[in-house]
Parts: structure tokens; C-alpha cells; sequence
């Protein structure tokens, strides 16, 4: 009898059967702890937003116009913190502390579809976080000149473009940085992306620095921030939407392989 079931083909599962099923445990994790997920990840643009989108225009320091060219720059910052930390923290743990990883390199899938369902579990919760700030920055804001809602495919589409290429470079940091190091990544490099990647301030208004203008391109949250003008605010500055999708997708190109190998040679190292 035992013979004979030892003997008996087994049912293979498929690959995707497997994703799917990895996907949805990371999804139930980041469901139970949504709270804190949603605090960590749009604390800071929000308190932007309340400063400088709701008290100082209403103390009479800067425009209502300026919100104009904010709104779209804090959605941009909420879907970068999100999608990076993300999938960056989770990877620093993993390969670092806990080596939970190992349990799903064990999995029988391809390494690389374990690396793949965390930037696709990244793209996820960026979107959810972007989707969180809109309505609440909206809110806090008040009426903002030139918004408009009539091009919600763009505004998908540089959302998960910008999700996919930070989830993507998240990867690679969370691979990349030891645990020991991981203050690097929020004062050396998130920082700096932030500050100068025309999230508060609209990339033509750079043309009074034109040698700026031109160096913050290498700063992939330029084009995110951008694109969310060209989509939610069509008429007022802003990069042409063609450009960014481009430069998204060659973000999104760079780091899927940077992310990629650095996934790989941790796991197999």
C-alpha cells in the first residue's frame, strides 16, 4: 500500500500557483499591520501637506498656487517611502536577522520569481499608499488650481511605473545594505533623492539653476513627481509625459537587474 502511493505520480504545482500564494501571505502581513504601515510610509509628506499646503498659505507666506505643484510631489514621495521600504526592510531582516528567506528559497520556484513577487508586493503597497494621500492631502489642502481627475489612466499608470521602479530599487537596497548599515539608506540616500527630486518644487522652475536642472535627471522620483503633474495637473509646468514614461521604464529596467543579481548572489552567496 505504501509502495504503491510512493509509486503514484504527483501532482505538480504550478510556478504561478506558487507566486500567488507568496504574494498573498506578504499581502495578509501588510494587511494586519496597515496601521503602522500607513504611518510609517506618509507620515512625513502629510505633515509637508499640513505646513506648507494648509498653514502657510493660510498665514499668507507662500500662494495658493503653490499647491498646484505640491499635491502631485507628496504623492510621488508617499509611493517612493512605500514602495522601498517595502520591500527594502523586509529584505535587511530576512537576509540579515530572522533568515526567513531561506524558508521561501526552499519553495519550487525559480529564485528569482522569490525576488520578483517582492517587487510585485512592493508595487502593491505603493499603490495603496499613494491612494491613502490623495484623498486626505486633497482634503487638508482645500481647493487646488488646475486639478483634475480626467486622466485617472496616466495617473495608474506613472503610479505603478513609480511603484515598480522604486520596489526595484528597494530590492537592490534591501540586498545591498548590511543591517548594520541601514541608517545609510534614509540619511545618505532617501534624503537627498527627496530634497532635489522635484517633489516640492516643479522641475521647470529649475531653469533658473540650469547646471541643477539638468544633474537632478539621474534621480529616479524626478520623473514620478513629474509625471503626477502631467497627469493631475495637465496645465500647469511640467516634464511631458512621454519622457517620463520612458525614463520610468529605464529605471524600472536598471534596478529589476541591479536588484536581481544582488538577490542572487545573497541567496546562493
Amino acid at each position: 500500500m505504501t509502495a504503491a502511493v510512493m509509486a503514484a505520480p504527483r501532482a505538480e504545482v504550478k510556478a504561478s500557483s506558487i507566486f500567488m500564494a507568496l504574494l498573498r501571505r506578504d499581502m495578509r502581513v501588510a494587511r494586519r499591520e496597515l496601521p503602522f504601515f500607513l504611518l510609517r510610509t506618509t507620515m512625513q509628506p502629510l505633515m509637508f501637506v499640513i505646513v506648507f499646503g494648509y498653514l502657510l498659505p493660510k498665514m499668507g507666506f507662500m500662494g495658493r498656487g503653490y499647491t498646484t505643484a505640491l499635491l502631485p510631489g507628496v504623492l510621488a514621495i508617499s509611493l517612493t517611502f512605500s514602495s522601498i521600504q517595502s520591500v527594502a526592510l523586509p529584505m535587511v531582516q530576512d537576509f540579515g536577522w530572522t533568515k526567513e528567506i531561506e524558508d521561501r528559497l526552499l519553495a519550487p520556484v525559480p529564485i528569482w520569481m522569490v525576488a520578483a513577487e517582492k517587487i510585485v508586493s512592493g508595487v502593491l503597497q505603493g499603490i495603496v499608499s499613494a491612494l491613502f494621500v490623495l484623498p486626505v492631502a486633497r482634503l487638508i489642502m482645500g481647493p487646488i488650481p488646475n486639478l483634475t481627475f480626467g486622466h485617472f489612466g496616466s495617473v495608474l499608470l506613472i503610479t505603478v511605473l513609480g511603484a515598480a521602479a522604486f520596489s526595484s530599487l528597494g530590492l537592490f537596497l534591501g540586498t545591498a545594505i548590511q543591517p548594520q548599515q541601514i541608517g545609510l539608506m534614509f540619511g545618505v540616500i532617501l534624503a537627498p533623492m527627496i530634497f532635489f527630486g522635484c517633489a516640492y518644487y516643479p522641475w521647470q522652475g529649475l531653469s533658473a539653476v540650469p547646471i541643477m536642472k539638468y544633474a537632478v535627471l539621474i534621480n529616479p522620483l524626478v520623473y514620478v513627481a513629474e509625471g503626477m503633474r502631467a497627469a493631475l495637473t495637465p496645465t500647469a509646468p511640467h516634464m511631458p509625459l512621454p519622457i517620463v514614461i520612458v525614463a520610468l521604464i529605464v529605471v524600472t529596467a536598471i534596478f529589476w537587474t541591479l536588484g536581481m543579481r544582488s538577490f542572487l548572489k545573497r541567496a546562493v552567496g
